[in-house]
Order: C-alpha cells, then sequence, then structure tokens
C-alpha cells in the first residue's frame, strides 16, 4: 500500500528512538534521508537494512516528483533527518505537501525534537510560545528581530555555535540586557546543558565556555521581561 511515513530519530540519545518508529523502518521499501552517512549508522545500531536515498534541501526539488511516483505505485518509505521529526527546521513540506495532493497516505510518527525539552527545561512560561526557527541570516534580520521584541509570547530559536554569541548581542540590542533567556545545548546527549539567566549574563558565561553542538534558545516574551 503506498504510503509516506514521517519518523522522528534521536536528537542526541540513541536510545530516544521509539519502537513504532524503528518497526516502521523494518517495514518500509525504502528510507529517504539527509546525509546517509548519519543515517547509515542509526540504522545499524538498530539492525535496520533498507536502501537509503538522499533527500535534502539542496535536491528535493528536484528528486521529489520520481519520488512521488514511486510511492503511487505502491512503495512505502520513511522520511527521515539527521536528527529530530522532519518538517521542523528540515526537510518535509514539498514531498508531503506532493504526496497529499496525489492522495496519497502520509502519517507523521510522535518522537524526539528538539525545542520540546528545551522549551520545559527553560523554566519560562510554556502555556503560549511561538517556534521561529532560525533568523534570516542576513537579508530581514533586522526587520524579524524588531517584530520579534514585541512578542508577547515565549520564543524558540534554533541556533548554530559559532554564531551565537552574535545573535544574543543583537538580541540585546533589540530586547535589552535583561530580557530573560535559557541556552540548552546537547540536548539528550552526555553533556547537556541548559545555561539560564538574562541575555547579558548568558553571553558572559558563553564568552568562557566551549561551543559546541546544537543550540536552542528559548527567550522570555515582552510582557515577562523581568530578570529571575
Amino acid at each position: 500500500m503506498s504510503k509516506l511515513f514521517i519518523v522522528p530519530t534521536p536528537v542526541g540519545n540513541l536510545a530516544d528512538m521509539t519502537y513504532r518508529s524503528v518497526e516502521t523502518l523494518q517495514e518500509v521499501d525504502f528510507i529517504l534521508c539527509e546525509d546517509t552517512r548519519v543515517s547509515g549508522k542509526l540504522l545499524k545500531h538498530y539492525n535496520i537494512n533498507k536502501p537509503l536515498k538522499s533527500y535534502h534541501q539542496h535536491n528535493e526539488h528536484r528528486v521529489v516528483d520520481s519520488l512521488v511516483e514511486r510511492i503511487k505505485h505502491g512503495e512505502k518509505t520513511a522520511l527521515i533527518t539527521d536528527a529530530g521529526t522532519p518538517g521542523i527546521s528540515d526537510p518535509a513540506y514539498l514531498i508531503v505537501s506532493r504526496c497529499v495532493d496525489e492522495g496519497i497516505d502520509v502519517d507523521c510518527l510522535p518522537g524526539a525534537t528538539a525545542f520540546v525539552p528545551a522549551l520545559i527545561n527553560s523554566a519560562l512560561p510554556t502555556e503560549r510560545f511561538v517556534f521561529e526557527g532560525f533568523l534570516p541570516p542576513k537579508k530581514g534580520r533586522q526587520t524579524r528581530l524588531k517584530a520579534l521584541a514585541e512578542e508577547k509570547r515565549t520564543m524558540v530559536l534554533y541556533e548554530s555555535p559559532h554564531k551565537l554569541l552574535k545573535t544574543l548581542q543583537q538580541l540585546q540590542q533589540y530586547f535589552g540586557e535583561d530580557r530573560p533567556c535559557a541556552i540548552c545545548r546537547e540536548i539528550s546527549k552526555m553533556h547537556e546543558e541548559c545555561i539560564r539567566g538574562n541575555l547579558k549574563k548568558v553571553e558572559e558565561y558563553y564568552l568562557s565556555h566551549t561551543l559546541k553542538g546544537e543550540i536552542v534558545m528559548v527567550i522570555a516574551g515582552a510582557e515577562k521581561n523581568k530578570t529571575n
């Protein structure tokens, strides 16, 4: 039966893979992944032997039509990423929308994603929040920061280690030094940490501490602009 499965993979600890995700990957005809080397290690860990095909932001528009045709003709496939849930700052939207247009069943499995544990660990309000993913690298960045400065909900951002300090400095320009925040790094891995404080204090911490791994930034909304 034709079907596309969206399968989350661990953001750190391999033990975070769900039983259902493993069973699904064992049953499909082939697996779409960002990096065959990264996914190959995961599949080997769980003794899954299925063909891998690259599907990432640089080739998705080129290969999506042929992939949808394969699924339409009776194959089942799973889409995974290097870490986390496909579609959350990773490719998935294009092939999901094409499959839905073609009447192909799409099943998104629940599982690991980085921003949920970061949001909870931040100790900032969680009843209402907005996920912003990565800020624009250049064009539109200042405009987005100005808009977010007035955002009243807790904000969740992704950032790379080599850009974190610059982003913290820019946030202080638009949000003020005292805006509460938390930086969550290496989620579910051995060296996981969550540094809480205001934007200035967190910047001072990372001026003298190692910056490695995946980073999630959680920032208080405008109405919560009081130092903890």
